[in-house]
């Protein structure tokens, strides 16, 4: 009996053993699996992410972005250790990093249907970098509109030159295009921008109020590239130009005394025996209005058919495209001063026509009066001293 009793008495201590063996085993696996087994106060957390961050303006996967908007990169809680924006042929355009190196702004316009990419690292203040991606899209035009000018860079003109903008294409979207060209006078001088009736594209034509003064210096500065032109077309290139005035000279011609005045500062350098048109049909009628001298000649053929084609003449300025010249024409010297016979040219002799030509610009004002058909967008591409001042304002697309 004693013997029993003593056997049972060691199972049941062995038993509890295995007991607490097991319990303190559990609770051991508990301790090294405590961020795996969930309860409220255990459930585990992913590592802290980088302080740094960085935003793109445009957001990455942006389409159709114009060329010229702002473009540009921003880190916060951190810097940019190197950052570019390349386009597809992996160049990088030009832009300028922040002297805090937080913000990188690019510095050139983009092209147009073209995507560009971020490269670079951003270091956040916790000590840890990001890498720097994304892209974006430019649009993509249906067209693009070229425009050309009517006055050289640094050209000196005279005091009616306006500034002619002729666009190769029609402009749907003149006011957005009128808003993107400004120009700039000293002394700051009164004028404004017209639209005349297209001529192989539209032609925006910027004058003063009146004559400018001599020695005045202009600039035009047309940031066309990008601008939405309407109807699916844009701007091809800025345009820019400089340019002064010179002296002033504007010639005297009224018809009904044949003779022509050539005024410079307001002194008579010429006055001299002339012929104007006959003005016995309408294309004979030297056009009454302010003229403009837009180019010169010493040899010119000139022709109208049916009458005559090809005649050598000398000495030729050009004061409209409607076929009107001042120049010599040794046929007419003998009415030159006393009648009107011409096609509507206005006729010199040779030593006169050539001390004329000597003295003209582009740009000087032609001034003719008494005749009976006054010029007029019929006359040519340049007649926007024919144009009263209120009228003219009102052909701007912002009037």
């Amino acid at each position: 009996m004693h013997e029993l009793g003593s056997r049972t008495s060691r199972s049941r201590v062995a038993l509890i053993a295995a007991a607490l063996i097991a319990a303190a085993l559990i609770a051991f696996l508990l301790v090294l699996t405590g961020c795996t087994v969930g309860s409220e106060s255990g459930t585990a957390t992913a590592p802290p992410e980088p302080a740094v961050e960085v935003t793109q303006n445009p957001a990455s996967g942006t389409e159709d972005v114009s060329p010229v908007a702002p473009i540009s990169a921003t880190a916060s809680q951190g810097t940019f250790t190197d950052i570019s924006l390349v386009n597809a042929a992996g160049r990088a355009v030009q832009g300028v990093l922040s002297p805090d190196r937080t913000t990188f702004t690019v510095g050139e316009a983009l092209g147009y249907g073209a995507t560009y990419t971020w490269k670079g690292t951003a270091l956040g203040t916790d000590g840890k970098s990001v890498a720097v991606d994304g892209s974006f899209t430019t649009l993509e035009p249906d067209e693009t509109i070229g425009a050309t000018l009517n006055i050289g860079d640094g050209q000196e003109v005279g005091i009616a030159a306006p500034i002619i903008v002729q666009f190769h294409d029609s402009v749907e979207d003149k006011a957005a295009v009128e808003k993107a060209m400004t120009v700039t006078t000293d002394p700051p001088t009164p004028g404004s921008w017209a639209w005349l009736p297209d001529d192989n594209g539209s032609r925006a034509h910027w004058r003063p109020q009146n004559y400018w003064a001599p020695g005045t210096t202009v600039a035009l500065d047309a940031k066309l590239y990008g601008v939405d032109f309407g109807g699916g077309a844009y701007g091809e290139q800025d345009l820019s130009l400089n340019f002064t005035v010179g002296r002033s000279q504007i010639v005297i011609a009224n018809a009904p005394s044949h003779r022509m005045q050539v005024v410079r500062g307001g002194e008579t350098i010429m006055d001299i025996p002339v012929s104007y048109g006959e003005g016995n049909e309408a294309r004979n009628v030297t056009r009454s209005g302010i003229h403009m001298v837009t180019e010169k000649h010493e040899d010119f053929l000139m022709s109208n058919p049916p009458f005559y084609e090809n005649v050598r003449e000398r000495w030729a300025v050009r004061i409209s495209n409607n076929g009107e010249f001042i120049h010599a024409n040794p046929e007419t010297i003998g009415v030159q001063g006393s009648s009107n016979v011409t096609n509507g040219c206005i006729n010199l002799s040779l030593e006169d026509a050539q001390q004329y030509f000597g003295t003209a610009l582009y740009g000087d004002p032609v001034e003719v009066t008494g005749t009976s058909i006054d010029l007029s967008a019929a006359d040519g591409d340049i007649y926007d001293w024919a144009i009263s001042w209120p009228e003219w304002q009102s052909l701007s697309a912002l009037a």
